[in-house]
């Protein structure tokens, strides 16, 4: 894995190929176009297959996402991240790849979902997802809580669905000794180790956009650690797996609104 691997991911992705912040009548066409056809259409219309199909759907929100809305800064986070763990396998390779990468794959359409059905007003729309969504244009809210408040709904909700969902997709049941969690707990170090680098990027490093304070990165990331995000969707996931109907969503429900709840202490 390169020494700095975050700033490496984070250097490939143009943020304002201009040079500067964008007017403020530019700015607001942008704004309407992430809430309009613009926004949409670069979801696509069908699931990603690939890795590379989230990849490059991730890119094109980036593409039609303004600057002023925090949900790109989630998405860039997002991005960066996908292609670092598809890049960083551990010495000798993933030990069940194929599991790793349905999961991936399952798990980014769970975030495509939410924000098509926000966009597009479906409802159903999870608490945890709402709570970004609703702050998006929020003034004097920082790139990094958004981010952060991105991967709160995203982890704390979703991840423990898509494992459930990949792995009967698979006719799995991982235990804490499979070759599955050795390669889920691999992208947490991973995560753990490029996260803070990630973060203060997005903080200072964003071409044409303002700095902004760096240090709140440590404040925050004691109060929320993607690694024990992470190990208690797996948990989670394992609490969920002999439940069904009424009784598993009403669990599911109740771990959204906490989520929700989170989330927007992260934005405040």
């Amino acid at each position: 894995m390169p020494a700095s691997p975050a700033g490496f991911f984070f250097a490939r992705v143009a943020i304002d190929s201009r040079g500067g912040a964008p007017s403020p009548v530019a700015e607001a066409a942008m704004m309407n176009a992430s809430d309009g056809t613009q926004f949409v259409a670069a979801l696509g219309t069908g699931s990603p297959a690939t890795i590379a199909d989230v990849i490059a759907t991730m890119k094109a929100l980036d593409a039609a996402l303004a600057p002023a809305d925090g949900l790109k800064w989630f998405n860039l986070l997002y991005l960066n991240v996908t292609q670092l763990v598809d890049t960083a396998p551990p010495q000798g390779g993933w030990q069940n790849a194929a599991w790793l990468t349905r999961l991936d794959v399952v798990f980014a359409t769970m975030y495509f979902d939410a924000i098509r059905n926000w966009a597009q007003h479906a409802g159903g729309v999870p608490s945890s997802w709402q709570a970004l969504f609703e702050a998006r244009f929020d003034a004097g809210i920082d790139r990094i809580q958004f981010a952060l408040a991105g991967m709160n709904a995203h982890i704390n909700h979703d991840l423990a669905l898509a494992l459930l969902q990949t792995d009967a997709g698979l006719n799995v049941v991982p235990s804490l000794t499979s070759p599955e969690h050795a390669d889920f707990e691999h992208v947490n170090a991973l995560l753990t180790t490029a996260l803070p680098q990630a973060l203060t990027y997005l903080a200072t490093g964003i071409f044409g956009q303002a700095a902004q304070d760096a240090g709140a990165v440590g404040r925050y990331l004691a109060i929320w650690s993607v690694g024990a995000a992470r190990d208690f969707a797996w948990g989670f996931a394992d609490t969920l797996r002999p439940l069904t109907g009424v009784a598993r969503q009403a669990v599911v429900d109740a771990q959204d609104q906490i989520t929700g709840v989170l989330g927007r202490s992260l934005l405040l």
